[in-house]
């Protein structure tokens, strides 16, 4: 697992490589905030709400994340251990 899940996230650039929405695949752009099951990014089209069980995505082109392992408040993601694998 990446260091990108044990930090914050906000002001980073997230970048969505895998969904379940096509539309979503590709996107790019800056955190805003993060709640337990979403993520707002700020993109040059505007903002958007993302949820996290449907994506898969980068924080400032590091490793994949899968969204649906991080569905927790962020102040408990940080601080979570993670199986490596």
């Amino acid at each position: 697992m990446s260091d990108a899940i044990h930090m914050t996230w906000l002001a980073r650039t997230i970048t969505v490589v895998d969904s379940s929405d096509p539309t979503l695949v590709g996107l790019s752009g800056t955190v805003l905030d993060e709640t337990r099951r979403t993520i707002h990014v700020q993109t040059d089209d505007g903002e958007v709400r993302l949820a996290k069980n449907v994506i898969t995505f980068t924080i400032d082109s590091g490793d994949a994340i899968v969204g649906s392992t991080v569905t927790q408040r962020p102040e408990d993601r940080i601080n979570r251990r993670y199986r490596r694998g």
